[in-house]
C-alpha cells in the first residue's frame, strides 16, 4: 500500500516542487519529514501485524485511541491538563480495560493483538503532530509533504518486512514478494488500498484541514471501528463482537470525543481576545 500510494503521489509532488521556493524550507523540515517517516511506518506496522493477531473492530478501537495517548503525553510536551482531558482519558481507558474482558484463550481477541494496535496510536500521534506542523505552521504544500514522508514509510517498512515476515525481491510468489503487488492478482487490492485510504484517506485528512475544522475531521475519525467494522462483518459475513467489546469500545469513542471537545475548548480560549 505504501509503494503504491508513493507512485500515485509523486505526481503531485513533481507539480509542486517545480515551482516550489526552496529557500522557504530548511534543514530542520527535512528531519521532521525523517521522523514523521519512521512514525509512519511504526504505525503501519505495528497496526497490520495487529490485524493478524486480534479482532478487526479490536483493532481498530485501539489503533484509534491516539487522542487518549495525547493526554498521557501532554506533560511531557509542556501542555496543560485540564479537568476535561483527565475525565476524558479516564472514560477511555476504562473502556479500554472493559474491552479486554473479552479476551479468549482459544478466541480471535488477544492482549498481544491490541497492545500492537494501540503502539500503533502511539506511533501515529508523532506522525500527526509533524504533519500539523509543517503543514499549518510551515505552509508545506501538501503532496511535498506526503509524497517523502509516504515514500520513506514504504522504504523503511521493507526491511521490516523481510526480517519479520520472510518477504524477499523474489517474484516466485507474489504474495511474498517485496513488489509482489504488480502481480495481477493482487494489483486491483493494493490499487485500491493506494487510491482509497491511502490518497483520499491519509493525505486527504491533510487536505480538508483547509476548509473543516480539526474537531470535526478528529471526531470523524474515531468512528473508524464501527465504519471498519460494518466493512468487516459486509465482507466477510462475520464479526467478533462480544457485549464487554461493544460496552468498552463505546465508552472509548465517548472518552475520545470529550478529549477532542477540550482540546477545541482550549483553543476557543487561547484565540478569544482576553
Amino acid at each position: 500500500r505504501m509503494q503504491g500510494t508513493a507512485l500515485i503521489l509523486l505526481p503531485g509532488f513533481i507539480y509542486q516542487l517545480s515551482s516550489l521556493d526552496r529557500n522557504l524550507f530548511s534543514s530542520k523540515d527535512a528531519v521532521i519529514i525523517l521522523l514523521s517517516s519512521f512514525f509512519l511506518a511504526a504505525h503501519f506496522g505495528s497496526w497490520v501485524w495487529s490485524l493478524d493477531h486480534t479482532s478487526l473492530v479490536h483493532s481498530l478501537l485501539f489503533v484509534t485511541s491516539h487522542p487518549l495517548v495525547v493526554v498521557l503525553l501532554m506533560p511531557i510536551l509542556g501542555s496543560k491538563i485540564r479537568r476535561g482531558h483527565v475525565i476524558g482519558a479516564s472514560v477511555g481507558f476504562f473502556g479500554a480495560a472493559l474491552t479486554l474482558k473479552d479476551i479468549d484463550a482459544d478466541g480471535e481477541v488477544t492482549l498481544i493483538g491490541n497492545f500492537f494496535a494501540f503502539i500503533g496510536a502511539v506511533t501515529v500521534v508523532g506522525y500527526l503532530f509533524a504533519g500539523r506542523y509543517l503543514r499549518s505552521e510551515r505552509n508545506m504544500p501538501l503532496f511535498i509533504y506526503a509524497f517523502p514522508v509516504t515514500f520513506l514509510s514504504a522504504l523503511w517498512l521493507t526491511p521490516a518486512s523481510i526480517i519479520i515476515e520472510g518477504t524477499s525481491f523474489s517474484q516466485t510468489l507474489p504474495e511474498l514478494g517485496v513488489f509482489g503487488w504488480f502481480d495481477l492478482s493482487w494489483i486491483f487490492w493494493v490499487g485500491y488500498l493506494s487510491l482509497g485510504p491511502g490518497l483520499l484517506g491519509h493525505t486527504g485528512i491533510n487536505a480538508v484541514l483547509r476548509w473543516f475544522p480539526p474537531l470535526i475531521v478528529s471526531i470523524a475519525l474515531l468512528f473508524e471501528p464501527v465504519i471498519g467494522g460494518v466493512i468487516g462483518w459486509f465482507l466477510t459475513g462475520d464479526i467478533s463482537l462480544g457485549i464487554w467489546t461493544v460496552i468498552g469500545g463505546c465508552l472509548m469513542l465517548v472518552g475520545a470525543m470529550m478529549v477532542k471537545f477540550e482540546e477545541a475548548n482550549e483553543q476557543t480560549i487561547d484565540e478569544s481576545p482576553s
